[in-house]
């Protein structure tokens, strides 16, 4: 069977988008985390963070120092990050297992004070963040090779660069915040085809079906 432009079929019969190489730490983000809506106010602010430590790199370079930088940052704890000072970056810039740029680093830290201070005014990451889901009209009709090769941004993700920037956070530029969206789910931009395009649908369509249920039952 002929695959549509972009996707791949690897040595494990498995089906997956382009940029996937034959690494297996790649294989397994690109099929079991890569576009799954995410609502944990940790695993969003890490991403926030290792978006901005990927900036010039690539992210299979941060995905395999991503057991590092957990450890090296307090499993990416808001509040314990927020608390980090001058030695710790110190500290952190002497650490062999992660991305050593001092900008970054202290980029990471402003970004948990702003975080928090985000939170206290908005009450979770995930309700702020999940506010910024592009419109339907902002969206292609289909995603094809093409046409992922050409979305590197977004409305949707502009505004949340835009406003992330005024909030204080550092290395959230338009390309990053999309970056973003794409990985945590805000869209799914698995190519037309892809097996995880199917995955990423039903777990959106099972989240909506809950969020629905739950504000019906509080409604009762």
């Amino acid at each position: 069977m002929t695959l549509a432009a972009g996707l791949r079929q690897h040595d494990d019969g498995v089906t997956r988008c382009f940029w996937t190489t034959d690494d297996p730490l790649y294989r397994r983000y690109h099929d079991e985390e890569w576009g799954m809506p995410v609502h944990d106010d940790t695993r969003l602010f890490e991403k926030l963070c290792l978006e901005g430590f990927q900036s010039g790199l690539s992210w299979l370079t941060i995905l395999r120092k991503r057991a590092a930088f957990r450890a090296a940052f307090f499993d990416f704890a808001i509040d314990r990050v927020a608390a980090m000072g001058p030695a710790d970056v110190e500290r952190l810039l002497g650490n062999k297992d992660i991305v050593r740029h001092r900008g970054k680093i202290e980029a990471s830290i402003q970004n948990a004070q702003a975080a928090r201070q985000l939170i206290q005014q908005e009450g979770s990451l995930s309700a702020y963040v999940w506010r910024h889901l592009p419109a339907a009209h902002e969206r292609p009709d289909t995603l094809d090779f093409a046409t992922l090769r050409t979305l590197t941004t977004c409305p949707a993700a502009i505004r949340l660069s835009t406003d992330l920037k005024r909030r204080g956070f550092r290395f959230v530029g338009p390309t990053t915040a999309y970056a973003f969206m794409q990985a945590m789910g805000l869209v799914n931009d698995h190519i037309d085809g892809c097996p995880a395009r199917l995955r990423v649908d039903a777990a959106a369509a099972a989240r909506t079906q809950l969020r629905t249920h739950v504000a019906a039952r509080g409604a009762i």
